[in-house]
């Protein structure tokens, strides 16, 4: 362990925490200095949402802090089935179910629904809790290239002899920001007799016109079969869910290990979350801030290296995805630069291999609707300064 340690910190891949010692919206205190955070997945803000806070206290002085128990013994709370109703109301489907966190989620979901009989057909880049499912489901995991329809039909023709053929993908592709071509891989499943599924992650909140997901930004409600999320980014709280039919959630409920054998989600982050559902609703302004800074600080990201990356367009109106990936290349100088920026007062961390490629090491940059103009400038200029174009 000590000779693959010293391997690590020799080709700059050796990670390390940084202790955030205070949190107040958009920043960060850590060593005692307080920086502007451009690496939280807290899209709209709504972990510092006062009526978020306030739900999540009232729950625990009602609740307890933890849930006590699994789901199936004694920790199936109201606040459980309250945000259940909720997601599935949200996304438009019949029933839904809550996990602790969202690799759990997919974990469940996956393992349960395939074994060795079937076939899981996924994006190249898919998120790593997919990739673990997969292996963890026993089913024949099949991979094309980075939304290549192409491809992916060239395995659907040639995977007739299984039981189950099930497409899996992430909404938006959390290192590149952009988003699965969902229109083609409808039409595909379709023709070919198979499942869908897609991780709403960092979709939930932030895409279409009210934040519903991938579904509702290229109009094609109900269309896929198995909608995953999580309630940790855009709903500011903790936790995974599935939402699809009343069957499909039964299913779950009675085969996912990750779901039988684990505690109860939090009654504070089932409370938080709730919120968070209401406020989506209710106060769309939120979701307008962060496209406006979307769409205020994509030029300087480009101009930054980052027209080097897929920053996908979305549709007029509507900005693009929080997720501003700025490639440099080199994992070293990746993690030079991320050093100089946090020296500036600037919290934006290094993304090195293994979790992208050799030579593809980047800035992985995410806006939040709490980000001011000022911060926005800031981040601006210093880009400018540390990465010429």
């Amino acid at each position: 362990m000590e000779n693959e340690l010293a391997e690590l910190k020799v080709a700059g891949l050796y990670r390390t925490l940084k202790t955030i010692e205070k949190t107040d919206g958009r920043f960060v205190w850590i060593n005692g200095q307080r920086l502007i955070n451009f690496c939280s997945n807290n899209y709209l803000g709504l972990a510092n949402h006062p009526k978020v806070i306030e739900t999540a206290k009232s729950a625990c002085e009602e609740f307890g802090a933890g849930a006590g128990a699994s789901r199936l013994v004694s920790g199936n709370l109201i606040l459980h089935e309250k945000l259940e109703a909720k997601l599935a109301a949200f996304k438009g489907r019949e029933a839904a179910l809550v996990f602790p966190t969202g690799f759990m989620a997919n974990l469940g979901i996956i393992s349960s629904l395939t074994d060795e009989n079937d076939t899981i057909i996924i994006d190249r880049l898919n998120h790593a809790s997919i990739i673990d499912a997969c292996r963890l489901s026993k089913a024949k995991l099949q991979v094309y290239p980075h939304k290549d329809m192409v491809a992916l039909e060239k395995i659907l023709k040639r995977s007739g002899k299984f039981k189950k053929r099930l497409i899996v993908t992430d909404s938006v592709f959390s290192l590149d920001g952009d988003l699965a071509p969902l229109p083609q891989i409808v039409e595909l499943a379709k023709k070919y007799d198979s499942l869908t599924m897609i991780d709403e992650a960092h979709a939930t909140g932030v895409l279409g016109v009210r934040g519903l997901g991938l579904e509702e930004h290229y109009g094609l409600p109900g269309k896929v079969d198995i909608i995953m999320g999580t309630l940790s980014k855009a709903l500011g709280s903790l936790g995974g869910f599935v939402a699809g039919s009343q069957t499909l959630i039964d299913y779950i409920k009675n085969k996912a290990r990750s779901f039988i054998y684990t505690t109860a989600l939090p009654p504070s982050a089932c409370a938080a979350a709730i919120a968070s559902l209401e406020i989506i609703e209710d106060e769309p302004e939120h979701l307008r801030r962060l496209r406006e800074n979307i769409k205020t600080l994509t030029p300087a990201c480009r101009q930054a290296g980052a027209r080097r990356s897929t920053i996908p367009p979305l549709p007029e109106g509507e900005g693009k995805t929080p997720i501003m990936p700025i490639i440099i290349g080199p994992a070293e100088k990746t993690l030079e630069i991320s050093e100089k920026l946090f020296e500036r007062g600037i919290f934006l961390s290094a993304i090195r291999p293994p979790t992208v490629p050799k030579g593809a090491s980047r800035l992985r940059l995410t806006i939040n609707s709490l980000h001011t103009k000022e911060d926005l400038k800031c981040l601006a200029s210093s880009l400018q300064a540390l990465i010429p174009a």
